[in-house]
């Protein structure tokens, strides 16, 4: 009985190693698996109601994360912004720590990491006109920070990309202290 169970086994090992063939590929059942159809990214396609795979969000759509400003890119908007924007964030969610990081990596280069207009680029005579801020001329306030950083005003660019609005609102608490600093 042992005899014929080791013939088996060894026919059954000779079947298995006499089957595999290395010049030859194994069977694809599924070749759309292993291969995979590629598609340009702009071109017609029958998959899309107009033939085309990018697509134009609907109307009125907006990304997931943002949240819309309603105060437009305009003098008026930058004045409405001045005269009716309040910060959302109450006492206990100001994080003055949190803000000085963020002034520090996107406003201290240019507005200095004191708010006096003296960052590196003014000191190096890179960008010229930098206020600071405590000028009376300006007399700048929550409302309007918050405007300039979301849509940039003269030279100084948006950094509605870089910010959220929760670390806008952080760095306009933080603009408010040091302009407070800078009155005393």
């Amino acid at each position: 009985m042992r005899s014929l169970v080791k013939i088996l086994v060894i026919a059954f090992v000779f079947v298995a190693v006499s089957c595999k063939k290395d010049s030859a590929p194994n069977y694809q059942y599924m070749p759309n698996m292993y291969e995979p159809v590629g598609y340009e990214t702009y071109a017609e396609s029958n998959a899309f109601a107009n033939g085309v795979e990018a697509q134009i969000p609907a109307q009125g759509s907006i990304p997931r994360g943002f949240v819309p400003f309603d105060i437009e890119n305009t003098t008026e908007g930058y004045n409405l912004a001045k005269e009716t924007l309040k910060s959302p964030l109450d006492s206990t969610q100001v994080d003055l720590e949190r803000g000085k990081v963020l002034y520090e990596i996107y406003c201290g280069i240019c507005h200095g990491n004191k708010g006096n207009g003296q960052g590196k680029l003014v000191q190096r005579e890179k960008i010229l006109g930098i206020p600071s801020y405590d000028d009376a001329v300006r007399a700048i306030n929550e409302g309007s920070t918050y405007h300039v950083i979301y849509y940039g005003k003269n030279a100084m660019g948006s950094y509605a990309n870089q910010l959220n609005e929760e670390e806008r609102w952080q760095v306009v608490s933080y603009v408010m202290k040091l302009k407070a600093d800078l009155e005393k």
